[in-house]
């Protein structure tokens, strides 16, 4: 089937529950750590406004495929104005020639970063696609079934409801294990130093001793911080520290994994591409692989680095994966992704998961499992007028 058409564009994709949340928000809620805090005149807009953006691949006979991406508007200037019209009269079966022309295409000017993105979506829409032209779901186009079911974590990234209301809620949902973003970092001296530990022993005491807790750093502290932070929290049984560094910093994880060879050391939702995660376990510098299907480079990326992993005994936990139809699909039929992440946020106290949906189709983590949608593709319900009404 001929790819007949490759389309960008911005998109707001925010769910619209219609539950309102059981307890009010705060106003006060302490903001998570990031590598901006030694600057806070600088908060909260140092991220950019940037928003999604919506891939639309259109085949010869009008069937088409969605995928989602991040950075509109530069993402979608590379997808209109160089990978569109590059993959345009090609078949889109080939996902696999298709990944590798985008990775050669872009390098002159840089396959990660925002060209990563813009090939993310591009892969996404392509593999869902496939599935349509096949009409088979994404995951059998992987491999079939790994697994009965994917059991699901849910990532505290706010304290909008307070840490307590809020590791409640996710334990009445049936989350089988916790994570927990630190609130500050090494500009905050000891003070800061003491708060987190504090934070990460109210969460063991609230999530009890028989369900996993792991902390993410969001790439804010240094190695001697790591160091100091991960002696102070032993006695809570972290099952991994997170983000810990700088991503593009692979000399200081080498450090610290000298430096802390007892802890569980996870990162890669800001690797993109392969040659990172290659690097890394060529060299034994994490544990855990984390990369985002929406930033790393799509589907046909995350299942390089899963064989990758296999190869090196090492696993791979797909960051957000459990948010869209895209890492559901992936992490059920991949041997090395043992659990799925729940973040943006999850739901607030008392507002049903289904309601929190970005991508209508999306299946929903029901008593801390979920199974993807066995509809052709990854299962969406998008329709055209869907994304005209939601589009920028």
């Amino acid at each position: 089937m001929i790819i007949d058409e490759v389309r960008a564009f911005p998109i707001h994709a925010a769910p619209r529950p219609a539950t309102p949340p059981r307890i009010p928000r705060r106003e006060d809620a302490p903001p998570m750590v990031s590598p901006m805090r030694r600057y806070p005149d600088l908060l909260p807009d140092w991220r950019g406004r940037w928003t999604d953006l919506a891939c639309v691949i259109t085949a010869r006979d009008g069937t088409w495929g969605f995928g989602f991406g991040s950075f509109s508007p530069p993402a979608v200037s590379i997808i209109n104005d160089h990978l569109g019209p590059l993959i345009t009269g090609q078949s889109c079966m080939a996902t696999e020639k298709l990944f590798d022309v985008m990775q050669r295409a872009t390098a002159h000017y840089g396959t990660s970063g925002l060209a990563s993105y813009a090939i993310s979506a591009v892969d996404m829409a392509l593999w869902d696609l496939k599935g349509k032209v096949l009409q088979r779901p994404v995951y059998e186009l992987l491999g079939g079934p790994q697994k009965s079911s994917i059991p699901c974590y849910a990532s505290a990234t706010g304290h909008d409801y307070g840490l307590e209301s809020t590791i409640e809620w996710f334990l009445e949902l049936g989350f089988k294990a916790v994570k927990v973003f630190f609130r500050h970092g090494p500009s905050d001296d000891m003070d800061g130093l003491r708060r987190n530990e504090e934070l990460v022993a109210t969460a063991r005491e609230l999530i009890g001793g028989e369900r996993e807790l792991m902390v993410d750093a969001w790439m804010s502290f240094d190695v001697e911080y790591v160091v100091r932070l991960s002696e102070a929290l032993k006695p809570y049984r972290i099952k991994w520290f997170e983000d810990s560094l700088r991503p593009d910093d692979l000399g200081s994880y080498s450090r610290l994994r000298q430096r802390i060879p007892h802890q569980i050391l996870a990162t890669g939702e800001h690797w993109y591409s392969i040659p990172p995660f290659a690097f890394a376990a060529a060299n034994g510098l994490i544990d855990i692989f984390q990369p985002d299907i929406r930033w790393v480079g799509g589907i046909s990326a995350v299942l390089r680095i899963c064989h990758l992993a296999e190869g090196h005994g090492q696993s791979v936990l797909p960051h957000g994966g459990m948010n869209y139809p895209y890492g559901q699909h992936l992490s059920f039929a991949m041997p090395a992704v043992a659990w799925g992440e729940r973040s943006e946020g999850v739901s607030p106290p008392g507002v049903p998961l289904a309601e929190m949906v970005k991508l209508p189709g999306t299946a929903v983590i029901e008593n801390g499992e979920l199974v993807p949608s066995d509809a052709p593709g990854f299962g969406l319900e998008i329709t055209r007028e869907w994304l005209e009404e939601r589009a920028a």
